[in-house]
């Protein structure tokens, strides 16, 4: 019979590409959603598959990270051999201002379903494999690069509710004997990303400037640097990790750093704009009241380990993703 998995956040960027991942390995591939007043499926429109197809792979739940009881029913119903919880509120500015909502989601909600994993093991004998998707925000100030060992010093109610997540994580590992993987994933980016996010608010930005459709593109901190990969390649190392035999916690990310400024000079020059500077506004709404200055990922475990490397380079990635958004909007435009 084809794997069982359930991925928290099938909607978001990652859940995305690890849902068509796993359907092309013959997964059977669950999915929660949150009830809201709009579609937030776009992500998966691609793989949907009508509840009434015969041969049906991928299914839809509504849950939520909040609700322990629903979560406890969902894998009681679904009885999976691999959980991803993806779900969470991921944006750090944000968590600034709903820090305890970030909290409740972002960490209490790793709680609730890790729990509810110990209760069905216990009560069917049957093992779950659980992926915990924790983050370089974790890192916050420490020294680069940063690595497995590296103490975590967190800048935000983000990194600081990722960091509980991640040691509830290793605490149910090691008491109840849970599988359960933490990837500490650095910044990871596509065509898919949200638009709140700095990578596609550049690239989209420029697109908008060339179809005319905008004249500036409002930054905060052009001097931070980050570990910039690309996403599908991310979820792959996902799906090693659960692979194999004995459950351990991995770093993610390219080795290599870069600023802001270096990702918006990049972006420009894609889409054959020499004169950045005068596209670009700097707006204090979007410094973070405590920030995070370098991250970049030392991955030499995972290559080890796990045999992951990343292939896709700085350059290339915002390439894809300025080339996805200029194409949208000369779309638009006839």
């Amino acid at each position: 019979m084809a794997k069982k998995a359930l991925i928290t956040g099938i909607t978001g960027q990652d859940g995305s590409y690890l849902a068509e991942l796993l359907l092309e390995k013959g997964y059977e591939v669950h999915g929660t959603i949150r009830r809201t007043s709009s579609f937030s499926t776009a992500r998966i429109e691609h793989i949907y598959q009508d509840p009434h197809h015969p041969e049906r792979r991928l299914h839809l739940h509504y849950g939520d990270l909040s609700d322990a009881e629903n979560i406890r029913k969902l894998i009681f119903k679904i009885q999976p051999d691999e959980i991803y919880n993806l779900g969470a509120q991921s944006h750090v500015k944000v968590s600034f201002e709903i820090p305890e909502y970030t909290a409740n989601i972002t960490g209490l909600g790793v709680l609730r379903l890790l729990d509810a994993v110990k209760d069905y093991q216990e009560h069917t004998g049957k093992k779950i494999k659980v992926y915990q998707a924790s983050s370089s925000e974790m890192f916050g100030s420490a020294l680069p690069p940063q690595h497995e060992n590296t103490p975590f010093e967190p800048r935000s109610p983000y990194g600081c509710a990722k960091v509980f997540a991640y040691h509830i994580a290793r605490n149910y590992r090691e008491a109840h004997g849970l599988f359960v993987c933490n990837g500490i994933l650095f910044n990871h980016e596509s065509p898919r990303r949200g638009g709140t996010f700095v990578t596609k608010k550049v690239t989209e930005g420029v697109a908008k400037i060339k179809a005319g459709k905008a004249d500036k593109i409002y930054l905060g901190n052009l001097d931070a640097r980050r570990d910039w990969g690309y996403a599908p390649e991310y979820c792959e190392a996902m799906w090693l990790m659960l692979q194999k035999d004995k459950p351990d916690d991995y770093v993610i990310g390219t080795g290599v750093s870069h600023t802001v400024r270096e990702l918006v000079i990049e972006a420009f020059k894609h889409a054959g704009v020499s004169d950045w500077e005068k596209y670009i506004d700097i707006d204090p709404t979007y410094y973070r009241p405590s920030e995070v200055d370098h991250l970049v990922a030392d991955i030499k475990k995972a290559k080890e380990k796990l045999g992951w490397e990343p292939k896709t380079k700085f350059g290339d990635l915002v390439k894809i993703m300025v080339e996805h958004d200029l194409k949208k909007y000369e779309s638009e435009k006839k």
